[in-house]
């Protein structure tokens, strides 16, 4: 029906559409996958060797890797997690059976958005055959585990620092620098390259001098004095000469 207007115009506003409610923040380190999705995923194959009680050893690991979306102050962004963690059947004895159900145990540790706790919780693992080494640290110096699951939770730890999940120790990396790798390797074609090991250790000798000096880890079981970190292993400030590497 038509409406006559009668008295005369004197302003007139274009009705506006609603406003767009903001994206509810949700992490996509969190978001929970429900199960390995189908089709291909990328993955790295590692061999891992070690020395223990028993001789030396060496097992194969597989670590799948898939995008995830999430919401960062009200943006939609991408990131790249870890969601599958694979041992091949047939590798040594059978007493490595743990490490498979460990495999198991870390992929829901993934998919549930808690695989870097999950990692540092199996690092602390203990056992009384004495240290495994596996691998070298940041200063080239060889590393001792206190167990089997404790040196191959660090050899995957690395296998994530490698491919920009985590840091060298095997924390977290935010999610804003999360979504800057991932978004330059698909931008560039060529994945986040970790520093070399070197410069990480040159840039905390760095800090440690800005700092003041290094700083205290503990005490020495030998004379009691304070031990700080040297070349990658806790050491007697006070003199003494113990080191946790021997």
């Amino acid at each position: 029906m038509a409406v006559e207007i009668q008295s005369k115009i004197v302003s007139y506003r274009v009705r506006q559409p609603a406003a767009t409610p903001p994206l509810a923040d949700e992490d996509p380190l969190t978001v929970r996958i429900p199960s390995r999705p189908e089709g291909t995923l990328e993955a790295v194959s590692e061999k891992i060797a070690y020395i223990g009680a028993e001789g030396r050893k060496k097992v194969y690991v597989l670590v799948s890797f898939m995008p995830v979306e999430g919401v960062l102050d009200g943006q939609r962004v991408v990131i790249e997690r870890p969601v599958e963690f694979f041992f091949p059947s047939g590798q040594l004895s059978s007493e490595h059976q743990w490490i498979t159900a460990t495999m198991r145990s870390l992929s829901l540790a993934a998919r549930g958005g808690y695989v870097t706790q999950a990692l540092a919780d199996l690092r602390k693992v203990a056992w009384d055959k004495g240290l495994v080494r596996c691998g070298v640290n940041r200063w080239g110096k060889p590393m001792f585990h206190d167990s089997e699951v404790a040196a191959i939770a660090w050899s995957i730890q690395q296998i994530l620092y490698r491919r920009g999940f985590v840091d060298i120790d095997g924390n977290q990396v935010p999610v804003a620098e999360l979504v800057r790798r991932y978004a330059h390797r698909l931008t560039h074609g060529t994945p986040w390259q970790a520093p070399e090991p070197e410069e990480v250790a040159r840039q905390e000798q760095q800090a440690e001098a800005a700092a003041g000096g290094p700083a205290v880890v503990g005490y020495c079981p030998e004379c009691n004095g304070e031990l700080i970190m040297m070349d990658g292993c806790p050491t007697c400030y006070s003199g003494c000469g113990w080191s946790k590497c021997g």
